[in-house]
């Protein structure tokens, strides 16, 4: 099974473009922060990277109100994308089909050229709500 699911922080605006048979699909960046205390006794603070590919509707829908800066709730499959660089290196990037994509962020704290709708609002009536992510410091308090 290749299930992956995210939080995190929007790290480019959306793109939509269209399959040649017309299936929207919208892709941006977003960044996962884990923060610990290392054997030293110093705080540090990692930052992963993920490409979030969306398909049909939830690429309109990320299209319309995802915007750089908002906090998102991603879930999917991971596909890991390698290819060689003009420099002759491998390179690779860590993509996610999202199957479902929730707002994490109230109403009114980013660009009010989008509005943002609520978990509520995106959530299918049927599932539980994800709720609100909490810091990276009380993550690293849970037991799991």
């Amino acid at each position: 099974m290749n299930k992956i699911l995210v939080i995190g922080n929007v790290g480019s605006d959306p793109e939509m473009r269209y399959t040649p048979n017309g299936t929207a699909v919208t892709s941006f960046s977003l960044a996962t922060n884990r923060v610990y205390t290392n054997a030293s006794g110093e705080r540090v603070e990692e930052t992963e990277w993920f490409t979030v590919n969306a398909w049909g509707r939830e690429a309109e829908n990320s299209n319309q109100y995802v915007t750089k800066g908002m906090k998102i709730y991603a879930e999917g499959r991971l596909k890991t994308d390698t290819w060689t660089g003009n420099d002759g290196q491998a390179r690779f990037r860590l993509q996610i089909n999202a199957d479902r994509i929730l707002f994490l962020d109230r109403s009114g704290e980013f660009s009010q050229n989008k509005p943002e709708p609520t978990v509520q609002d995106t959530a299918p009536n049927n599932q539980a709500n994800v709720p609100e992510a909490k810091s990276a410091e009380d993550i690293e308090d849970l037991p799991w």
